[in-house]
């Protein structure tokens, strides 16, 4: 019994090593951050409006289209990675059928930008 949990070892001295770091992590922003905001730590930051009282607010049906291109694309590069490594595995077949996956992205991607999808006036 003693060998088993000897074997487990590693993994008890990683999670110990991985919480003090991410106690550390928390704990010392509360101890020696600067606590005096201004107006402008305050004010809007990355969202391109100011802030508002209503949670109901609309939106710009710009932003969800500019969002929802992103995650697409973004998905594109989260499957070639995965296809680059096992290349050599799955051949010929593969690298086409990458391609035609490849192709239709790129025409999705030329229709929505004639369509000013892209643009933010």
């Amino acid at each position: 019994m003693p060998e088993l949990l000897q074997s487990y070892l590693p993994i008890a001295i990683f999670m110990g090593i991985a919480t003090f770091i991410a106690l550390a992590l928390m704990i010392a922003p509360m101890l020696i951050a600067y606590r005096k905001p201004d107006p402008e730590k305050l004010s809007a930051y990355e969202c391109g409006f100011n802030a508002f009282d209503d949670a109901r607010m609309k939106f710009d049906v710009r932003f969800y289209l500019v969002s929802i291109l992103f995650i697409i694309f973004d998905l594109e590069v989260a499957f070639l990675f995965p296809w680059a490594v096992s290349l050599g595995k799955i051949g010929v077949f593969g690298f086409w059928s990458m391609m035609i996956f490849l192709a239709v992205l790129t025409i999705g991607f030329i229709y929505e930008w004639r369509k000013g999808a892209l643009e933010w006036d």
